[in-house]
């Protein structure tokens, strides 16, 4: 014959259900320590025509570079040819 349930059993069981499990702590996200890469740069903004901005999304696209990246390559193209004009005398 079985036992019959009592009162502190019944209570016994009721705690062990309202404890939450003891999970192990969960494992946090390993932090890549990411370097400052903007440090010693200098920030240029500009405020540009709708189509200017479509050309930019368009280029960023194609070259596959970002903003920063795309704006230092035409400054570097646009320099070189204007030091190239200068040099030929047509400035």
């Amino acid at each position: 014959m079985s036992k019959k349930p009592t009162a502190s059993s019944f209570l016994d069981a009721m705690k062990r259900q309202q404890e939450p499990e003891q999970i192990d702590e969960p494992a946090t996200k390993a932090v890549k320590s990411v370097k400052n890469t903007r440090a010693g740069l200098k920030h240029i903004g500009g405020y540009l025509e709708a189509d200017t901005v479509e050309k930019v999304a368009i280029l960023r696209a194609r070259l596959k570079l970002d903003n920063s990246q795309l704006i230092k390559r035409a400054i570097e193209e646009l320099f070189e040819r204007e030091n190239a004009a200068r040099k030929f005398g047509d400035r």
